[in-house]
């Protein structure tokens, strides 16, 4: 598979590396970036990179709950340019369409594009037509995830990242004061530190099978392991992964905001003490702005006009 200098470029930037070893990994892992990463990795020239492709889209990310139904939503919307993502226009619609979803209960964006658009008779599709059309930019529902029972949501930066987390706890703790600042401060741990998995057990057990191998291979390319029994290796890969769990899983993470270097889940039960009541973490959902999307060279006139005609 052929590569190109713009590949080079975007696996420098996920890595961190320079470009001739970029070069060279690519080249050995025949233009394919994942196992270019790999190799990196079992070289020691880059860390545990999240494999996320390069962030360019603009628009908006919304996480939205409805305390009475107890139903929260996080939603992506696309524009082409920043401009659009912070007009007011455009950021209603994204509210809209959030209250939609859970109303309408769709099963995915294509479902939803037949939804009746929150208090009207119109539907999502048409409501977003008439707006790329007053707004003369193109515009896309990309994805949105729904939580059920009690939710805490953040918004960072404008929507550039939105968060949902998700407790085993009683409907009552929503109106503790206690219980919600903890809940925020679990939702801001998770748009800062961008946790793959919620605990050790949620990690696939290829995803394990994967990082030791990798581990494996670091140290056996370390001088100071030569000649080690192959027993040796893997134990100390094993103990490696430790590290590997309290950067990659929410509940082992250190908690941002600790005093003694305390981690999320201890922070959680803490505060659980503190109230008096049992309250875990069963799931988040994470969403930035853009994630995976690369801007394209278009003509949007054109796009438009065929948003438009359907």
């Amino acid at each position: 598979m052929a590569f190109t200098a713009k590949d080079v470029k975007a696996l420098r930037e996920k890595t961190g590396v320079g470009m001739m070893e970029c070069k060279k990994a690519l080249t050995e892992a025949d233009g394919d970036m994942d196992k270019a990463i790999d190799f990196l990795r079992e070289k020691g020239l880059a860390a545990a990179a999240k494999k996320a492709s390069r962030i360019a889209a603009e628009g908006v990310v919304l996480s939205y709950y409805d305390k009475a139904a107890k139903k929260a939503v996080i939603v992506e919307v696309n524009s082409e340019t920043d401009f659009v993502a912070k007009n007011e226009k455009f950021t209603n619609f994204v509210e809209g369409v959030a209250k939609t979803i859970l109303a309408c209960a769709p099963a995915d964006v294509e479902a939803l594009a037949d939804c009746k658009y929150d208090g009207t008779d119109k539907t999502v599709t048409e409501t977003l037509n008439e707006l790329i059309l007053s707004i003369g930019e193109n515009m896309k529902i990309r994805r949105f995830e729904t939580m059920d029972g009690v939710v805490s949501t953040y918004v960072h930066a404008g929507g550039s990242v939105g968060v949902l987390v998700g407790f085993d706890a009683d409907a009552a703790m929503l109106d503790n004061a206690d219980f919600n600042e903890m809940a925020k401060d679990v939702a801001m741990q998770v748009a800062a530190m961008s946790p793959a998995y919620l605990d050790e057990a949620s990690v696939p057990a290829d995803v394990v099978a994967h990082e030791k191998e990798i581990l494996a291979i670091q140290i056996k390319e370390d001088p100071k392991m030569a000649n080690k029994p192959e027993q040796v290796i893997e134990k100390i890969a094993a103990g490696k992964m430790s590290k590997y769990y309290k950067e990659n899983c929410l509940v082992d993470q250190e908690f941002v905001k600790a005093t003694n270097h305390e981690s999320v889940g201890q922070y959680v039960a803490d505060v659980a003490k503190k109230l008096g009541a049992d309250v875990k973490i069963n799931g988040f959902v994470r969403f930035a702005k853009g994630e995976g999307l690369q801007k394209k060279e278009e003509n949007f006139a054109e796009e438009i006009a065929k948003a438009v005609k359907g």
